[in-house]
C-alpha cells in the first residue's frame, strides 16, 4: 500500500483504464470451432491469434518438439555453420561474446553446450554492465586474438557493431554475428562472415521473433543435426539433447518478452515440460531459491517471468552476469548452491534499489510539467545503472506514456526506455541520433549514452517529437479485454479448454474476459492491507465466486463497495488447487461499479 507521502501523487497518476474488448471474426471462428470441434469460446480467441483452420488450431492446441523450423532456412546459417564445423575439427579457440542479461547469459550456456559435446575448445565473455555496458569491445577482441582465437561468435548483440566488426577484420578474426535486434536503417549490417538474424533483409526465416537464445540455439540445433561421426546418434540429437536445450530458450524466450507464436510457443511449450524434469545442478538450486517445486506443480510462462527471470537478470543488473553461465553449466551441487543463493542476495538488492528510487520518481512525477508531456524523460544522479530499465517500465505503467529514465554518471548519461503501443521508440531516438555516443533497440526498448551536458536537449527533442506523433487519445493504459464470459457460463470443461491454450505470453496473451452485471455477494475482505477478496455472483440466486484482487486493496476502498453492489469486472481465470475448498475462481483485472 502507497505511503501517505506519495498516495496524493499516485491519486493524481491513476487514469480510469478504457475496456477495449477485442473481436475476431464471428463467420470464421464458427466455422473453426465446427471443424475442430472447439468450444466457440476458444474458436473465437484462437481465430484473434490468427488461426484459420483446424490444422492450425491443431498445431497450436498441441505444439510438438517436431514443430522446430529447419535452422538451415536462415539466411547465413550455412556459412555459420561450415566455419564452426571447421573450428572444432581444428581445435580453434572460439570466443562466444554475449551480454549480461537472461537472454544474452543462456544463449552463451546454449551455444557453450553445443561446442563442447562436440568436442571444440570455446570461451566466453559477458560485458559488465558498468564497466564496459553494451556490446562488443574492441580491447576484448584484441586480447582474445592475443591468445589464439581466430573466431567470434556474438550472440544477442553485434547486429550494430560496426565498429567492433571492422576491428576483428583488422586483427584478423572471422566474426560471425547472430542476434535478433533490428539492424540498422541506413547503415545495414556490420562487416562479418556471416550474420544470422531473422530480421535482416533478405532472410526467409519462417519465425521472425526469435530472442536472441533463439537465434544461438538454432545455430547450435545446425550444428548437431549436421555433425557427423562414428559415435554421434542423430536420433538422440532429436529426442534427449534438442528437448534438453529448450529450458534455457523457454526461460529467455519468456524473459526477454517476445511474442510467443510460432516457433517461440514450440520453444517455451517444450521447455516447459522439460523443466518438469531439471537435471542441472544450477537450474535445481535456482528453482529452490525461487521456491519452485516442478514435482509439485507443473511451472508456468508466469513463474519464468517473475520468479526465474529476475533471479537471473540480477547478475547482470548488480554485479557479474558471468556468475549466471558459471551457475547452469557447473556440476558442482555446492558451487551451484553458492551461486543460486548470491542471485537471491542480488535480486533482493535489486528490488530494494529499485523501491528507493522509484518513490523519488513518483513524488515526482506530480510535477505539472510530466503530466503536460507526452513522452516522459526523467534523469537523477548516480541511480543505479542496472535498474533504470525496470524504473522506465513503472513508470509507463503508472502514466501510460512513453518513458526514459537516466541516470548521470561523471559526466555521461546512460538512458533505457520503454513505449506504449503505436509508439516506436527506436524510431524516435533515431530522430536524435547525433547526441548520443551508443544508442540501440527496438519499438519498445531502447538503450543509450551520451554526454550528461546534452540530456536537455535531448529532452526537449523527445517531447517534440512525442508531441508530433502522439495525440491524447494514445495515451493511457487500456486494457484489452478478449471476450464476454458471463460467470454463469463458467465450467470446469470450458478452463479445461481454456488452459489448452498457454503457454501465455506476449502475442497471445492470457485471456481477459468481462462479466457485467455481476452482485457483489458480501462485503470486501481485505489480506495483509494491500489485497482483497470479493464474492460474486451473476444473479440473486447463482453461485457464487471467490474473486482475488492482487494489490488492490487500495483501489477497491476507494471505491466505496458494499455488500448487494452491482459491478463490471474484468478478470482471468484460476484454478485453487488447495484439497479442501479448492476450485475455479477469478483474479480480478479492474473493476466498475455499475451505479445505474
Amino acid at each position: 500500500m502507497a505511503t501517505p507521502e506519495l498516495a496524493p501523487a499516485l491519486s493524481r497518476l491513476a487514469r480510469r483504464r478504457n475496456w477495449m474488448l477485442s473481436s475476431a471474426d464471428a463467420g470464421v471462428a464458427s466455422a473453426l470451432a465446427h471443424d475442430a470441434g472447439l468450444p466457440l469460446l476458444v474458436a473465437e480467441l484462437l481465430t484473434a491469434r490468427g488461426v484459420r483452420s483446424a490444422a492450425e488450431a491443431e498445431r497450436f492446441l498441441h505444439p510438438q518438439i517436431n514443430h522446430l523450423l529447419d535452422p538451415f532456412t536462415m539466411l547465413g546459417m550455412r556459412t555459420a555453420v561450415e566455419r564452426m564445423q571447421r573450428a572444432i575439427a581444428a581445435r580453434e579457440p572460439i570466443l562466444i561474446y554475449g551480454d549480461y542479461d537472461v537472454d544474452g547469459t543462456t544463449a552463451i550456456v546454449l551455444l557453450k553446450t553445443a561446442i563442447e559435446m562436440l568436442h571444440g575448445e570455446v570461451r566466453f565473455h559477458v560485458p559488465h554492465r558498468l564497466r564496459e555496458g553494451y556490446g562488443m569491445q574492441r580491447e576484448i577482441l584484441e586480447t582474445a586474438a592475443g591468445e589464439g582465437v581466430c573466431l567470434v561468435v556474438s550472440v544477442d548483440t553485434g547486429i550494430r557493431a560496426f565498429a567492433a566488426a571492422e576491428a576483428a577484420e583488422a586483427l584478423g578474426l572471422d566474426l560471425i554475428v547472430t542476434d535478433h535486434h533490428l539492424p540498422e536503417a541506413t547503415m545495414g549490417l556490420p562487416k562479418a562472415l556471416a550474420v544470422l538474424n531473422p530480421n535482416q533483409a533478405g532472410c526467409a526465416y519462417r519465425c521472425r521473433h526469435l530472442c536472441g537464445a533463439g537465434v544461438a540455439f538454432k545455430l547450435s540445433q545446425a550444428l548437431l543435426e549436421s555433425h557427423i561421426a562414428p559415435d554421434w546418434d542423430p536420433e538422440r540429437v532429436r529426442t534427449k539433447i534438442l528437448p534438453s536445450f529448450l529450458k534455457m530458450v523457454a526461460i529467455a524466450t519468456v524473459a526477454d518478452a517476445v511474442p510467443l507464436l510460432g516457433e517461440n510457443r514450440t520453444f517455451v511449450a517444450s521447455g516447459l515440460e522439460e523443466l518438469r524434469r531439471p537435471v542441472s545442478a544450477g537450474l535445481r538450486a535456482l528453482m529452490q531459491e525461487a521456491q519452485l517445486d516442478p514435482a509439485r506443480r507443473r511451472l508456468t510462462s508466469t513463474d519464468i517471468g517473475f520468479r526465474l527471470g529476475p533471479r537471473i537478470n540480477a547478475a547482470g543488473r548488480m554485479d557479474v552476469a558471468s556468475d549466471v553461465v558459471e551457475l547452469f553449466t557447473t556440476r558442482d551441487q555446492q558451487r551451484a548452491k553458492d551461486l543460486a543463493a548470491k542471485l537471491e542476495k542480488l535480486n533482493r538488492e535489486r528490488r530494494e534499489t529499485e523501491a528507493a528510487v522509484l518513490d523519488e520518481i513518483t513524488q515526482r512525477l506530480a510535477d505539472p510539467v510530466f503530466r503536460d508531456t507526452r513522452c516522459i524523460v526523467m534523469d537523477g544522479e548516480d541511480w543505479h545503472r542496472g535498474i533504470i530499465g525496470i524504473l522506465a517500465s513503472r513508470i509507463v505503467d503508472r502514466t501510460g506514456k512513453p518513458a526514459i529514465v537516466i541516470t548521470r554518471e561523471e559526466g555521461t548519461a546512460y538512458g533505457s526506455g520503454r513505449s506504449i503501443a503505436g509508439f516506436h521508440l527506436l524510431e524516435a531516438i533515431e530522430n536524435c541520433q547525433d547526441l548520443f555516443t551508443r544508442f540501440g533497440g527496438h519499438a519498445h526498448a531502447v538503450g543509450f549514452s551520451l554526454p550528461a551536458e546534452r540530456v536537455d536537449e535531448l529532452r526537449s527533442r523527445l517531447t517534440a517529437w512525442a508531441a508530433e506523433h502522439l495525440t491524447e487519445e494514445d495515451l493511457g493504459s487500456p486494457l484489452t479485454c478478449h471476450a464476454e464470459l458471463p460467470l454463469d457460463r463458467i465450467t470446469p470443461a470450458l478452463f479445461s479448454w481454456l488452459r489448452r491454450l498457454e503457454p501465455f505470453g506476449i502475442g497471445n496473451e492470457e485471456p481477459v474476459f468481462i462479466a457485467r452485471n455481476v452482485r457483489l455477494a458480501a462485503a470486501p475482505r481485505y489480506m495483509k492491507e494491500k489485497h482483497v477478496r470479493l464474492q460474486l455472483a451473476h444473479g440473486p440466486r447463482a453461485n457464487t465466486f471467490s474473486a482475488l484482487g492482487w494489490n488492490q486493496a487500495e483501489q477497491i476502498r476507494a471505491m466505496e463497495l458494499a455488500e448487494g453492489q452491482i459491478l463490471h469486472v474484468a478478470y482471468r481465470l484460476r484454478e485453487n488447487e488447495h484439497p479442501e475448498y479448492g476450485g475455479i475462481e477469478l483474479e480480478i483485472v479492474d473493476l466498475q461499479r455499475n451505479d445505474e
